[in-house]
């Protein structure tokens, strides 16, 4: 007996070619009814048997496209439809919005054939996309997903492409950014004076000149790259003084994997992830050396694939246009630093108007007319080793939704200053933004302020209450007392090191009773001092802390985090070892003035921290005494490692009755040591002190330890750091989704401020 029903499907369902699946699916089945996007998916309505409704579940189900996921399916009865009328799909349905939105994803291999094919009409044309990639979330203005709702708006479809969109046996069903050379946006080229190249094969000439050692800002999906040939040591040096960029290491493009062979090592988890439809840039061991003035004092490289069909294109003219795909098989002999076209410190630029400021940046600007509704950076994933590590949420992974534990009134929470990204709550679900980067700076401010903006507008939020870090010197901070002040809100500040755990905790759904590490650069703790080694225990939204790591000395306060020997000196004379602090450092610019500091303890605040430990091992080994870039000296410690197994040793650390962390014993033996051996003991020492360290609490406490914190993004101590603990069995919970350092900050603002509401820093 034949019913009516109505499936409404959440989950990622939007612009990623799942209404055509449904679409053709009823009519495989021979099913009436109609199917339409709304603000909470997509709902349809089907007129079916039971039988035939489950079958139809499973299939949808067991073939779904490429960038599509499903959360969750409620069915309904419904009266008064039709088995006559057929199959269809209808307009959007304006509701409030709850759906996700699919991210950006990189050219996939059909879309690959049609460009390198010359019968095609797509031939050449680097706007070229279907249902199963190209952009997303960087063009929508506003949801549901459909075309006048992104920028594709300002191109009117031709017949060909009307043709394509409503067929749907076609690949570019319903495919919002469908475009080809007669109706699509186009490439322009421009020169140093920021006038138009009037050449009829810009990619062409664009190739020509970074042949030529020049460096040519590019327009991706999310915004601009600086891009240049990495062979070409001249032209890096002077892409790396037009970004102020000293030291910091630089991200590669190359063709394929072919041509990534020579230079890193390719794991398994490396070419997952190179390979996906996110296409985010990847950490992977160095191969070899030729390519150190792109990562210079790191055993790894940032690499990456082409991810539009401009990328492909660029490549594809350095192999003299062969016909087909063959080519993307072998080695091509050209490499490009592909980083983000920013002046230092500043966001990622992606709008045309900032043409001035991209000249004084590039040589030339390849550009087009498709706007960049929102800027968004690469994606970075450490695969270092088979355990992947997310360094940066960018384009192919955000924005990001998280399921909650139970429903939530709407929240905002601003994260705190460093790499920030912002959260927006609603119903279960929690929204986690791109990459914004520090606030140190107003266009950063300006930029978490549109980002805020925009997502309200996009998922049709309106925030109840409101949640910060406990610093009250932060942008961010002074933004949601503003922002909580003008809509009448309240506002809820939450310790910086709480909220790191909880993100975790958050991802894993853990509401059980876990001990946590929260190990990071700095945080402002409840005694009102720096934090940043601490073992904390979590339990029914009540944290105590119960260790940290012995405090030393900044002598200049923040400017010893970017001169990590003031911190080795002030280490060394308060062990009396005068003469050798003398010998390492009496060469360096202001040495006798932070001598002096020290002696009379002027300015020389104390900090838990684990980062400063980092980078106070990596001074006293002679590994770097500045950083040039946020953790340079931390990096440098593992790279120096890596290779390398100390053999165990006994314990060069102490615990305290008060589960205070020393670290002197071995502190004291590392500048004795060879760089490399020296890097490789301190990890070592440092697994065994944590695991110590969390055995001390556990006897009486719970078995389920949380990761977290930017000193987990380095894989030699997050790897064996686990390993260790589960050999102790322990439940141990890492950053998977997430990045483990302040990006994900905001989430564990608003999991503690939506569940774990008894215990706060208001």
């Amino acid at each position: 007996m034949l019913s009516g029903f109505r499936l409404d499907i959440k989950g990622q369902v939007q612009g990623v070619g799942f209404r055509p699946l449904v679409y053709k699916l009823a009519n495989e089945m021979a099913l009436s009814g109609s199917v339409c996007n709304n603000g909470q998916g997509v709902e349809l309505t089907l007129v079916a048997n039971q039988a035939q409704l489950d079958t139809f579940i499973d299939r949808l189900k067991s073939s779904l496209p490429p960038l599509a996921s499903i959360d969750d399916i409620s069915t309904s009865a419904l009266t008064g439809l039709s088995s006559e009328s057929g199959f269809s799909i209808t307009a959007s349905d304006h509701t409030q919005i709850s759906t996700e939105i699919a991210a950006d994803a990189a050219t996939c291999l059909d879309c690959l054939e049609d460009i390198f094919s010359p019968e095609n009409r797509r031939y050449l044309y680097p706007f070229t996309n279907c249902t199963n990639c190209g952009p997303r979330y960087s063009i929508i203005r506003q949801l549901p997903y459909d075309r006048p709702f992104t920028t594709m708006a300002e191109f009117e479809i031709c017949d060909a492409c009307q043709r394509e969109y409503q067929d749907p046996a076609d690949r570019r069903f319903h495919a919002q950014p469908n475009a080809c050379p007669d109706c699509g946006p186009q490439v322009k080229l421009y020169d140093s004076c920021g006038a138009a190249i009037l050449d009829p094969d810009p990619i062409a000439h664009t190739v020509s000149l970074l042949k030529q050692g020049k460096i040519v800002a590019i327009k991706g999906i999310g915004g601009y790259h600086l891009a240049c040939d990495a062979a070409n040591k001249q032209a890096v040096e002077r892409l790396r003084e037009k970004k102020l960029r000293k030291s910091k290491p630089l991200s590669l493009m190359a063709a394929n994997l072919a041509s990534l062979q020579h230079l890193v090592e390719i794991n398994p988890t490396a070419k997952q992830y190179l390979t996906s439809s996110q296409a985010p840039i990847v950490l992977a061991r160095k191969a070899t050396q030729d390519f150190n003035h792109i990562a210079p004092g790191l055993n790894w490289l940032g690499v990456m694939l082409p991810y539009t069909p401009l990328h492909y294109l660029l490549f594809h003219q350095a192999m003299g246009r062969p016909n087909g795909t063959d080519w993307l098989k072998n080695t091509v002999p050209l490499t490009l630093v592909m980083t983000s076209a920013n002046p230092k410190g500043q966001p990622l630029i992606y709008d045309e108007d900032q043409l001035p400021q991209l000249l004084s940046l590039a040589d030339y600007v390849l550009t087009h007319n498709r706007q960049i509704e929102r800027r968004i950076d690469d994606a970075i994933v450490n695969c270092v080793t088979e355990t992947p590590i997310i360094i940066r949420r960018g384009r192919g992974m955000a924005p990001k939704a998280i399921a909650l534990t139970k429903d939530t009134r709407p929240s905002l929470a601003l994260g705190g200053f460093f790499k920030n990204s912002i959260c927006l709550t609603r119903g279960n679900k929690a929204y986690l933004s791109q990459y914004i980067g520090d606030l140190n700076n107003p266009d950063n401010c300006r930029y978490l302020q549109q980002t805020v903006e925009h997502m309200m507008q996009v998922f049709d939020i309106q925030p109840e209450q409101v949640f910060c870090d406990l610093h009250p010197d932060f942008y961010s901070s002074q933004f949601a007392e503003q922002f909580a002040n003008k809509h009448q809100l309240p506002l809820t500040r939450i310790q910086h090191h709480f909220a790191h755990v909880a993100a975790i905790a958050c991802e894993h759904q853990l509401t059980e009773p876990y001990l946590a590490l929260a190990l990071d650069g700095v945080g402002l703790g409840d005694d009102g001092l720096s934090w940043g080694g601490e073992l904390l225990k979590v339990n029914q939204g009540n944290y105590q802390r119960q260790g940290h790591l012995k405090p030393m000395c900044l002598p200049g306060g923040d400017t010893a985090a970017k001169e990590p020997w003031r911190i080795a000196l002030s280490f060394l004379l308060e062990q009396g070892l005068t003469e050798l602090a003398q010998t390492k450092y009496q060469h360096l610019s202001g040495y006798q003035i932070v001598k002096q500091m020290i002696a009379r303890k002027v300015n020389c605040p104390a900090t838990s921290s684990c980062g400063r430990l980092f980078d106070l091992a990596a001074s006293l080994l002679g590994l770097s005494d500045n950083n040039s870039y946020e953790a340079e000296s931390a990096m440098r410690l593992e790279s120096a490692a890596m290779g390398v197994e100390h053999p165990d040793e006994e314990p060069l650390f102490h615990i305290s009755n008060s589960r205070q962390l020393d670290f002197t014993s071995l502190l004291i033996r590392l500048p004795k040591m060879e760089a490399s051996q020296g890097a490789a003991l301190f990890h070592q020492q440092l697994v065994l002190a944590l695991c110590c360290w969390l055995e001390s609490v556990a006897e009486q406490e719970s078995r389920n330890i949380v990761l977290s914190g930017g000193c987990f993004l380095n894989a030699r101590l997050v790897n064996k750091l686990k390993a260790e603990l589960e050999q102790k069995n322990f439940n141990v919970f890492i950053a998977k989704q997430l990045p483990p350092n302040d990006s994900s900050l905001a989430l564990g603002q608003a999991w503690i401020g939506t569940n774990l509401r008894s215990n706060l820093c208001v």
